[in-house]
């Protein structure tokens, strides 16, 4: 396997906070280069991928525009546009609250779901290789190194 140096041609990087970092970005690219690879297939982008399965996740539950900003990967504002597309694919149903006027309620539809059934199979298969090269404690550990390099 080579490193991350190999990968971007470079002399080898001796503060390793610095490599650290290099090694996240790259990671972080290789990565979601994967992802959309998957998703291009199914038509749907990252963002979208996100809105479905925090929808999913709701278990039934409607949620508004706001409830799914706050839990997506990726910060954005356009949220509305997102569930615009979905919308247009049949993936989600917006719906007036019928206790609150200003607010929209937005569910996954039948359609949704089976796409996203669809999508875990592929995935499933990132975590297959992931477990090839990580052990199950390595895994934690590396979770764990991530959550703690985060310095919001």
């Amino acid at each position: 396997m080579p490193i991350v140096e190999e990968l971007i041609r470079t002399k080898p990087i001796q503060d390793p906070y610095h490599r650290s970092l290099v090694n996240i970005l790259y990671n972080n690219t290789w990565l979601l280069g994967k992802i959309s690879q998957i998703l291009k297939s199914f038509g749907i982008t990252e963002p979208q991928f996100n809105v479905l399965r925090i929808l999913r996740g709701s278990q039934d539950q409607a949620m508004n525009l706001y409830e799914i900003q706050a839990r997506m990967i990726q910060k954005m504002s356009n949220v509305s546009r997102l569930v615009d597309k979905l919308e247009e694919k049949k993936y989600v149903i917006r719906e007036a609250c019928d206790d609150n006027r200003r607010r929209v309620n937005i569910n996954i539809t039948s359609k949704g779901l089976d796409v996203l059934a669809q999508i875990d199979d592929p995935f499933n298969n990132i975590y297959t290789e992931m477990s090839a090269t990580l052990s199950y404690e390595e895994a934690q550990q590396l979770s764990i190194l991530l959550d703690k390099v985060r310095f919001e």
